[in-house]
């Protein structure tokens, strides 16, 4: 039985939106303005635990993340880089990199239920992601 093409999660689908893909991940930005908030997917089927690449793609996806988080603080002037695969709400592998300051709504506790999640301005989300995409090379 062939195995089945990888497809994004609709829960992470309907909680974000896209930047751009990388050689083996996704990039998204979380739908949520209180935090610069993005998050990788591989893309990839059937995959719950980074251990469930193979060594190069673990090694690919390490540098996506490094990439990624140097991007975003740049961007940013974050005081603080949160990097996190849990998976225990949706099991599908994805890792988070979120931009923390000392000022926002959380700190220094983590992001997860802290607050609810705050609407960004179309303009100020837009900006975001061209900027992400500028310092990451990747188009949408």
């Amino acid at each position: 039985m062939p195995e089945s093409p990888w497809s994004l999660h609709p829960q992470i689908d309907a909680d974000t939106v896209a930047v751009g893909d990388l050689a083996l991940s996704r990039l998204l930005l979380a739908n949520d303005a209180n935090y610069p908030w993005t998050i990788l997917v591989p893309r990839l089927p059937g995959l719950t635990e980074i251990i469930d690449l193979d060594a190069a793609a673990q090694m690919q996806l390490l540098g996506e993340i490094g990439s990624v988080s140097r991007a975003l603080k740049a961007i940013t002037a974050c005081d603080k880089l949160n990097v996190a695969a849990l998976g225990n709400v949706v099991a599908q592998l994805h890792v988070h990199v979120i931009a923390r300051r000392h000022s926002d709504a959380a700190w220094p506790k983590p992001v997860w239920g802290a607050v609810p999640a705050a609407t960004y301005d179309p303009a100020v989300r837009d900006r975001l992601i061209g900027a992400l995409r500028r310092e990451l090379n990747i188009g949408a």
